[in-house]
């Protein structure tokens, strides 16, 4: 997002962490409450284009959608999503973006209260390598048929795979990526949870592939060298890749960088002595 879209973005994260500062608010059943308002806004064109329409007042946008949810979702959502429209949105897509990450973002706040977002960040990025080495998976769960009776199938193998395996957050965040991808590949839409999860602790994701598993000493030293190269901690996944010929890639983000594990390291030291 750019421009205005980020800017009412940003307040709408803010609007969320003060209203789920109160332990009272449930904060999975506001998260399924913003899954549902995503939906609705996806599916109506028409509705998303008048809530970002710059020539509407503001009052006047998040008046529709309080008479619209009014008795469908629960209050807090209520108050957040006609908060959210009140601001300008540089295109209609970026509304239903941010209801979207709102969503997935209260669950995850769900999965801190109880100490369990660590595993949540995890689990979806174990899930992501099962995918990536299974091309049956990958095209049970990616199949452009959204019949009802195909999302069913993909929500009972989801439940099939992560059920009484993983945590609740990680198979309510999974399944809703695989029911509603709204254009996303499913790599993509994981990777995106992943960077959201480690943001909640202030802290970059580094998806780390090798020949061989780095030892302790290893892991260590690069997660070191890059918490000092972006200023922050760095939350390492680690994937095994024989392909990688006694090498190692390491992604965060965009950038991508190949080399020996030494020559990694000794890289790292020279950018930041640079």
């Amino acid at each position: 997002m750019i421009g205005a879209s980020r800017e009412a973005l940003d307040a709408a994260r803010e609007r969320l962490e003060a209203l789920t500062d109160n332990t009272r608010v449930d904060a999975a059943a506001l998260a399924t409450d913003l899954a549902a308002v995503t939906q609705l806004l996806h599916r109506e064109t028409a509705l998303r284009r008048v809530l970002t329409d710059p020539a509407q007042e503001g009052e006047r946008k998040a008046e529709l959608i309080r008479r619209l949810l009014a008795g469908q979702v629960g209050g807090e959502a209520v108050d957040l999503v006609s908060g959210t429209v009140r601001a300008r949105w540089s295109a209609s897509r970026d509304l239903v973006d941010a209801i979207e990450e709102l969503a997935d973002t209260a669950d995850l706040i769900a999965a801190d209260r109880v100490g369990a977002l660590d595993s949540v960040e995890d689990e979806l990025f174990r899930f992501g390598r099962v995918v990536a080495t299974s091309p049956e998976l990958r095209s049970a769960l990616t199949t452009r048929d959204d019949s009802a009776a195909a999302v069913a199938a993909k929500s009972a193998l989801i439940r099939t795979l992560l059920g009484g395996r993983a945590h609740p957050v990680t198979e309510r965040l999974v399944t809703r990526l695989v029911e509603r991808p709204r254009g996303r590949s499913l790599d993509a839409g994981l990777d995106a949870l992943s960077v959201l999860a480690a943001s909640r602790r202030n802290r970059s994701v580094a998806v780390v592939t090798s020949a061989v598993p780095l030892s302790d000493q290893q892991r260590r030293r690069l997660g070191d060298a890059l918490a000092r190269l972006h200023g922050r901690p760095v939350q390492l996944n680690l994937d095994v890749d024989p392909a990688v010929l006694g090498g190692i890639s390491v992604r965060i983000g965009d950038e991508v960088i190949h080399g020996t594990i030494a020559d990694r390291l000794d890289e790292v030291n020279r950018r930041m002595a640079g």
